[in-house]
C-alpha cells in the first residue's frame, strides 16, 4: 500500500512554526557570534572555545532536572518558560564586555537550551500519538534546518557588513525568535504533567533515569554516533583547509548540502522506522553509512587531481547526511519507546546530552584524530561509528526487557550480524 502522509494536527503545526523561529535566530547566532565575541568585544579565541566549552559541560547537566521539572509541572509552561528565558540570555549578551559576564551568559544560554529540548520533546510526547512521533520529529528536524539555512543566511548580512550594529541587528533577531518561540507555545494545548492531556504526575522518585542502567547504555551508545555533529560545522572545513586549501570554500557548500538535504529528505528517511525493530535497524544502517562516508573522506588525502578531490569530499559529505538522517530516526524512535510516559521530560533530557556531549568533547577529541591522524584516524571513527550502530540493537533488547508496558521485540531482529 502506497504511503499516505497523516495531515498535521493543529498543535504540530504551531510546534513546526515555533521550531521555525527559534532556528531562524540559532542560525543568525551561530553564524555571528563567534567573530562578534572576537572582534567586537575583544576575547581571545582560547578565550571563547575555553568559555563554550565549559558552558555546553555545565548545560549537558541541566537536561535531566529541568526535563523533570516539565515531567513534574508540564512541559508546556516548562518549554515555553525556557524559550522566553534564552531570549532574555541572547539579550544580555548584547551587554558583554568582558569574559567573565560572557562565561556567565553562556552558562545560562546552554543550561536554557538543553533544558528546552528536553521539555520540547516532552511537549511532542504529550502532544503527538506514539505511532505519529517519529514522522512528528522528521518534520520538526526538516523545519529545524530550513529556518537555520534562513537565519545563516541573515546572519552571513552581519558577517559582510561586519559593524558593531550589524551583529547586534543579528542578536536581537535571535532573542526576537525565541520570543515568539515562547508565546507560541503558550498557545498549545496543556500537556497535564506525566506526558500527556490526559496524565498523570510523574511519580516519586527523583531523577529515575540515571538508576536506569540499560536506559543509560543506550544513551552512551547514541553519544558515540552523535560524534558525527561537529564533523560538518568544524573537522571537515579545517581538513579541507589543511589537504586542499583551494578547495576551501567547499566546506560551506558542504555544510549547505547538509542541510537542503536534512530539509528535503529527513521526513522520507523516517517512514521506514515504525518501532524499535525497524529503529535499531535503521540505526545499524546508519553506522554502516557513516563508515562508508569516513572511508571516502581519508580517500581525499590520497594524490588525485584537484576534481577528483572534490568529488570525495562531496561523495562523502552525502553518505554522511544519509548516515545523519538515518541516525536521528532511530534514535527519535528508541528514545521515545524505551521511556515511561509519565518521565518523558527527564529521559529525554538524558538522551539529548549526547549532544551536548558531542559538542563539548568531539572538537578536540575529533580534530586530534583526524587532522592529526589523516587516513587512518577517519577509518578508526568509521569503525567506531559501525561499532556503535551494530551495539544499539542489543543494547535496545535488553533495555526493553526493563519496560512492562512493552512486548519484547524478537531476539533474532536486533541481533542481526553487521
Amino acid at each position: 500500500m502506497p504511503f499516505r502522509r497523516r495531515p498535521a494536527s493543529s498543535a504540530q503545526r504551531t510546534l513546526a512554526i515555533a521550531q521555525l523561529v527559534s532556528a531562524i535566530g540559532d542560525g543568525a547566532y551561530y553564524t555571528s557570534s563567534a567573530l562578534y565575541f572576537t572582534r567586537i568585544v575583544g576575547l581571545s579565541p582560547a578565550r571563547l572555545g575555553l568559555g563554550l566549552a565549559v558552558a555546553w559541560a555545565i548545560g549537558s547537566l541541566a537536561g535531566v532536572p529541568l526535563g523533570h521539572l516539565a515531567d513534574r509541572r508540564g512541559a508546556r509552561g516548562t518549554a515555553a518558560a525556557l524559550a522566553l528565558g534564552t531570549a532574555v540570555v541572547v539579550a544580555s549578551f548584547l551587554a558583554v564586555r568582558s569574559f567573565l559576564p560572557f562565561l556567565a551568559a553562556a552558562c545560562l544560554y546552554a543550561t536554557a537550551q538543553s533544558g528546552l529540548g528536553a521539555a520540547r520533546q516532552a511537549l511532542v510526547g504529550g502532544l503527538v500519538p506514539e505511532r505519529e512521533r517519529t514522522a512528528a520529529l522528521a518534520r520538526l528536524q526538516a523545519t529545524l534546518n530550513a529556518g537555520l539555512a534562513v537565519g545563516a543566511a541573515l546572519g552571513g548580512v552581519a558577517l559582510t557588513v561586519g559593524t558593531r550594529a550589524a551583529f547586534l541587528a543579528a542578536f536581537a533577531l535571535t532573542a526576537a525568535g525565541f520570543l515568539a518561540t515562547g508565546l507560541l507555545l503558550l498557545r498549545l494545548p496543556v500537556v497535564a504533567a506525566g506526558g500527556g492531556p490526559a496524565g498523570r504526575p510523574a511519580r516519586d522518585g527523583g531523577f529515575a533515569v540515571l538508576t536506569d542502567r540499560r536506559y543509560v547504555v543506550v544513551a552512551l551508545v547514541n553519544t558515540v554516533l552523535l560524534l558525527r555533529m561537529p564533523l560538518l560545522s568544524l573537522v571537515i572545513p579545517l581538513w579541507i583547509a589543511d589537504r586542499t586549501p583551494q578547495l576551501g570554500w567547499l566546506g560551506s557548500a558542504l555544510f549547505v548540502l547538509n542541510t537542503l538535504g536534512v530539509t528535503l529528505f529527513q521526513v522520507r528517511t523516517a517512514r521506514a522506522v515504525t518501532g524499535l525493530r525497524s529503529a535499531a535497524r535503521t540505526v545499524r544502517q546508519a553506522g554502516a553509512v557513516l563508515l562508508a562516508s569516513c572511508a571516502v573522506f581519508a580517500l581525499s588525502a590520497a594524490a588525485v587531481p584537484l576534481w577528483a578531490t572534490g568529488a570525495l569530499l562531496v561523495g562523502g559529505a552525502v553518505l554522511q547526511v544519509i548516515g545523519e538522517m538515518k541516525q536521528s530516526a532511530g534514535s527519535w524512535q528508541i528514545a521515545f519507546d524505551l521511556a515511561p510516559a509519565d518521565r518523558l521530560g527527564q529521559y529525554q533530557g538524558f538522551f539529548g546530552t549526547g549532544v551536548a556531549v558531542a559538542r563539548t568533547a568531539g572538537p578536540l577529541l575529533l580534530t586530534t584524530l583526524l587532522l592529526d591522524g589523516g587516513g587512518p584516524g577517519w577509518l578508526l571513527l568509521g569503525g567506531l561509528f559501525l561499532t556503535a550502530g551494530c551495539a544499539m540493537g542489543p543494547a535496545v533488547r535488553r533495555a526493553e526487557r526493563d519496560r512492562p508496558w512493552r512486548t519484547p521485540v524478537t531476539t533474532g531482529t536486533l541481533t542481526e550480524a553487521c
